[in-house]
């Protein structure tokens, strides 16, 4: 027995060793941890248990029977983060440069059954050269056979996908199909095509960083949810995303304990709305007001900063958050903002956490670039993703609410919970302004003084529009409420909202206009 079990020993040590020293040292002077050293660090000391270990691949082709390497170039298991259940695959770049072969997809492909099958998270940390090209099309294969099961768990596990090398390829559609992808700045990168397919056909000399790096996919793309400085940042990224999820779409996120008698007015709120409506603020300042002390973590900060979204807590309760940003482009509503948001509206609505509005929006962003990229098609998805939303959902408006940007932001009309106002807010179809020279058009041209007259008339639409109680008149808004006391509403409105059931009509699913 004691010589099997030092044959035993042997092999573990063999799979841990990986592509062996060397490459673990060229590893770790590009800047890059091993792969089971992204998983010590992600995992609850002593909790990861490995399946497959001793996997090798299968391929005789080109000398490949006389190279293999115990797990095939990626770790898989389970463990606890943070004491909660999750699935882990870590892809080894010292084995075959993390490329993904037959048995190596199978492994992803099993501990993705088990995430789905036990309704825990599933975290991938990506570090592959691509497809196995030795093994052909049994490689791409297996690619197939990986997104396949992201689709079927998507909406069912929470999916987050930690970028920690290259991903290139078929291989990044994987992490594209997941909920979050976080990227680790100049160490990773993703593209379907390379630098040199690039340059042979557009011509176009672009490093790996410019195509396809954590800042270009952060600020241009918005492929990545978050550009983390180095891997242990991104790690501690996954596990805080992790914090305010459930383990799957039938629970609910976990509530902290809140200290219930705590001084919950915010008077500084009273004083962030600028006199000027045209001034711009930051609405994280709001945000900051509103949530548990520094428990806001923004999604897709550099990416469309029109409007912000992320994660807060609100009494201990885990939120999502969508802002218009009058600090950037005053807040109005474009291609990619709509996107952004209605994306971030989708997942939290799949995983029963609750939404806030922050609304601020002087409309659609006019323009024939906006037109001609879709913004028809782009803003509707940010209506469906509200109106198709059951999870309790809120909206606070604080400044602006103009045009059909009203409706789109968690109006009563498209099945809000509940519609706050602050005394500043101003509803209408469109600006004072310009509504006046629609309106009064022929006064003012014939006056004696068109521009006292436009003044005049500006006043008199404020006056009557630019203000919630109209529509609080009408039930579109519940309440209009002192800026100071907003807290305490919602901290009291969420409360009375977390049993909500809503009953949808029978169908397999609807066609959000893609």
């Amino acid at each position: 027995m004691n010589k099997k079990i030092s044959v035993l020993q042997d092999k573990i040590k063999q799979a841990h060793a990986g592509g062996g020293p060397l490459r673990i040292e060229s590893q770790h002077k590009k800047g890059k941890l091993t792969a089971r050293e992204r998983i010590h660090f992600l995992m609850d000391e002593g909790s990861f248990e490995e399946i497959g270990m001793f996997v090798t691949h299968r391929s005789t082709d080109f000398g490949m029977e006389t190279e293999k390497y115990l797990g095939d170039g990626v770790v898989t298991g389970y463990g606890n983060v943070n004491g909660r259940l999750v699935y882990v695959f870590s892809q080894d770049f010292t084995v075959f440069g993390g490329s993904l072969s037959e048995t190596h997809a199978e492994k992803i492909c099993k501990i993705m059954e088990m995430a789905l099958k036990n309704g825990a998270p599933l975290i991938g940390l990506n570090d592959s050269g691509g497809a196995r090209i030795q093994e052909g099309v049994v490689s791409l294969g297996g690619y197939a056979d990986i997104f396949y099961r992201n689709v079927q768990a998507s909406g069912v596990i929470p999916q987050l996908s930690a970028i920690m090398g290259p991903c290139a390829g078929g291989a990044v559609y994987s992490p594209a199909i997941t909920d979050f992808i976080l990227m680790v700045e100049h160490t990773s990168y993703m593209f379907v095509t390379g630098p040199n397919v690039v340059k042979t056909v557009t011509h176009e000399q672009v490093s790996s960083e410019e195509l396809g790096g954590a800042g270009t996919h952060a600020t241009k793309s918005g492929v990545t949810h978050f550009a983390c400085a180095n891997e242990l940042d991104a790690i501690s990224h996954v596990k805080k995303l992790l914090s305010y999820m459930p383990q799957n779409c039938e629970e609910m996120p976990a509530l902290l304990v809140y200290d219930q008698d705590q001084e919950e007015s915010r008077p500084v709120l009273n004083e962030i709305i600028p006199e000027n409506a045209n001034q711009p603020y930051d609405v994280r300042g709001i945000i900051d007001q509103l949530a548990d002390e520094e428990s806001f973590l923004e999604v897709h900060k550099n990416y469309a900063e029109n409007i912000v979204v992320g994660f807060a807590r609100l009494a201990g309760r885990s939120i999502g958050i969508v802002a218009n940003q009058p600090a950037y482009l005053a807040g109005v509503l474009d291609n990619h903002a709509s996107v952004k948001a209605a994306r971030f509206v989708r997942f939290c609505d799949c995983f029963n956490i609750p939404l806030l509005v922050l609304e601020d929006v002087p409309g659609f962003l006019p323009g024939t670039d906006q037109e001609w990229n879709g913004i028809i098609t782009n803003g509707a998805k940010l209506l469906y993703a509200f109106s198709e939303a059951t999870v309790p959902r809120i909206t606070v408006i604080t400044r602006k609410a103009y045009g059909g940007a009203y409706d789109v932001m968690n109006s009563k009309h498209i099945g809000a919970d509940l519609n706050y106002a602050w005394p500043t807010a101003e509803i209408a179809v469109m600006g004072a302004k310009g509504a006046a020279e629609i309106i009064f058009k022929k006064e003012i041209s014939t006056a004696a003084d068109p521009a006292a007259k436009l003044v005049e008339k500006e006043k008199l639409y404020a006056d009557t529009f630019a203000n919630p109680y109209r529509a609080a008149e009408r039930g579109f808004v519940d309440e209009v409420i002192t800026p100071s006391i907003t807290r305490l509403k919602l901290i009291r409105a969420f409360k009375m909202l977390e049993n909500k059931v809503v009953n949808t009509p029978r169908k397999k699913h609807g066609n959000i206009p893609l």
